[in-house]
């Protein structure tokens, strides 16, 4: 048996992740073509790599069917339900830097805040008699957020595609989304509310606190975590 190992499957994510296993003693590749979602591993022994989407890696670390995985902060948070009892995080890996932000038109001159957007959706579900729409792949996150800050009177629409351009396709009045510099945001004449964001996520290597582990496994993931420096 061996210890499985979770990483983003194409572009940036899975490059930079190469790269920061290999400066520390692990070679991670893939191997046969990029359709082919298999690697192999070298450097430790008793470690299979395991090529899968990153939104794929939480649901995957909380099933226990790889007992680790590189994902991101904000995928982990907002996919898995009391997450910290499914996984566990190891390192933060300092790339793939991005924050869960809410933004506005920036021509809402009097929205800055959390306090006045929950005025602003008061008058606009009094003016339209319906609730402000903020569109979000991150329901759970947002949420969260927004209620804590005390905001009512909206509804979170779900978007799949590009959500800076939900505003200007009169589809939602506001977003919430990821943004590493905040330029798409500012092409689509939106600002971010000038609070701490939703959540600050960059890639992270976790372990399934569920997956089960043999002796030969947990002397693999020891070896490993050893030659991460992780220990």
């Amino acid at each position: 048996m061996t210890i499985k190992l979770g990483v983003p499957s194409k572009g940036r994510l899975m490059e930079k992740t190469f790269d920061w296993f290999g400066a520390r003693g692990v070679s991670l590749r893939r191997t046969g073509s990029e359709r082919e979602y298999s690697g192999e591993v070298d450097g430790v022994e008793g470690v299979e790599l395991v090529l899968l989407s990153a939104g794929e890696i939480p649901r995957e670390l909380a099933a226990g069917r790889i007992h680790l995985g590189v994902t991101g902060t904000d995928l982990v948070q907002d996919k898995l339900v009391q997450w910290e009892q499914k996984v566990d995080p190891l390192a933060e890996l300092g790339f793939g830097h991005a924050d869960l932000i809410v933004a506005v038109p920036s021509c809402w001159v009097d929205v800055d805040t959390l306090d006045d957007l929950d005025a602003a959706a008061s008058a606009f579900r009094a003016k339209h008699g319906f609730r402000m729409r903020i569109a979000t792949k991150y329901h759970r996150l947002v949420r969260a957020y927004l209620h804590a800050g005390g905001v009512a009177d909206y509804q979170l629409v779900d978007s799949q595609g590009a959500t800076e351009g939900t505003v200007k396709n009169m589809t939602a009045e506001a977003i919430a989304d990821i943004t590493s510099s905040g330029e798409t945001l500012r092409a689509n004449h939106l600002k971010i509310l000038a609070e701490e964001p939703v959540l600050r996520s960059q890639a992270t290597l976790f372990r399934s606190r569920v997956a089960k582990l043999d002796n030969p496994e947990r002397s693999a993931l020891r070896a490993l975590c050893a030659q991460l420096s992780l220990e």
